[in-house]
């Protein structure tokens, strides 16, 4: 029964972390449109949180297994995007926009690696964790459809900042789980080397789809005629998926988790397939289905793979660092070849690149 009380707040801290990143998330581009009119500005502002997330993952991921503990960094990065986001208020020109993003992609970066490490070390039936996972899908979910129901882009800074103080309240009751201290030097060079196709196919994979990203929110209303909460709604279809799939795997999914990753990576390429060609907003809702479930199956597959065969919180640090790397790299791609072509263009750099992303994984060994 205590164990179930501890899932639990873990679960509700999970929800509210997510939920807090997602509601600001998937309209920054629209946010960034009100500072500037540049389509490549836009680009590099969406990255900026990516950029800064991608050495506090690592250097915080690193450190928690060098310290032995979780819950210290998941506090602190709790506290942070608390203030970080809640600053997004006050970040009415470009500069500011962009300070608070990197703000807030270092705050994020501090709890993340922690709070996956921590979830899969609660359990001692090491898949059960996905349960616990999946609830970063729900709150994906809930935050997109609160900015949705919100329909106020200034509102929304203020409803995230509330959402990371309501998870770090869930986090003051958890257990303050010790692990064995990894101190080995060059930790995480060897964890790089030794999963070199994992880490190469899961980037380029997310230089494709963070390239979508940037631009489908603006596709959706400019070309397609989308309302805020129509473009909410296409995302719930997304974190639905990903949030029913992940609780699957926990108990009717057993694949191998490298095998999972392939089918998340290489499934990815219909859904870009398909967004390329739609003629209307809603038309967009069964891809984002599909994407949800490709996520669903690379995230815990690879993440597990790590976890199962390295050092916890550094492996998963590295996995989110990549996914931030790609979150710099497509948003510019994006900018670029909006800028220089047309939307449409984008999904084709996203299907081309995907490709090669699934060729690399099949290099991955179980």
């Amino acid at each position: 029964m205590q164990k179930l009380h501890v899932t639990n707040l873990l679960r509700s801290a999970t929800f509210f972390q997510h939920a807090g990143v997602s509601i600001v998330f998937v309209f920054m581009p629209i946010i960034a449109k009100g500072v500037t009119d540049s389509i490549l500005e836009i680009g590099l502002i969406v990255a900026s949180f990516s950029f800064a997330q991608i050495l506090s993952e690592i250097y915080f991921g690193r450190h928690s297994d060098k310290k032995g503990t979780r819950l210290k960094f998941i506090r602190i990065g709790f506290i942070g995007c608390a203030a970080a986001f809640g600053l997004h208020y006050f970040a009415d020109d470009i500069t500011l926009l962009f300070l608070a993003r990197i703000g807030a992609g270092i705050a994020s970066g501090i709890m993340i690696p922690a709070m996956i490490a921590y979830a899969y070390e609660l359990n001692v039936e090491r898949k059960k964790a996905a349960t616990i996972i999946s609830f970063h899908a729900l709150g994906w979910l809930a935050g997109i459809a609160a900015a949705g129901f919100a329909n106020d882009l200034k509102l929304i800074f203020l409803i995230s900042a509330a959402s990371f103080v309501i998870g770090l309240m869930f986090t003051i009751k958890l257990p303050n789980i010790s692990q064995e201290k990894e101190l080995e030097p060059g930790t995480t060079k060897k964890i790089i080397v030794k999963n070199k196709f994992l880490f190469l196919s899961l980037l380029l994979r997310h230089i494709g789809a963070a390239a979508v990203w940037t631009i489908l929110p603006l596709m959706l209303i400019e070309k397609l005629g989308a309302e805020l909460y129509q473009i909410s709604i296409i995302y719930v279809a997304n974190t639905l998926t990903a949030f029913i799939l992940m609780n699957l795997m926990a108990s009717r999914i057993n694949f191998s988790n490298i095998t999972k990753f392939k089918i998340g990576i290489g499934c990815t390429v219909f859904v870009f397939v398909g967004l390329s060609v739609i003629t209307d907003w809603w038309m967009a809702m069964p891809f984002m289905a599909l994407v949800g479930a490709t996520w669903a199956f690379l995230f815990i597959g690879g993440n597990f793979h790590l976890m199962e065969n390295n050092p916890r919180s550094t492996s998963t640090g590295i996995f989110s660092s990549t996914l931030s790397i790609s979150m710099v790299i497509g948003p510019v791609i994006a900018g670029i070849i909006a800028f220089t072509f047309d939307y449409v263009v984008v999904m084709y750099f996203a299907i081309a690149i995907i490709v090669c992303a699934f060729v690399v994984s099949l290099k991955v060994k179980i």
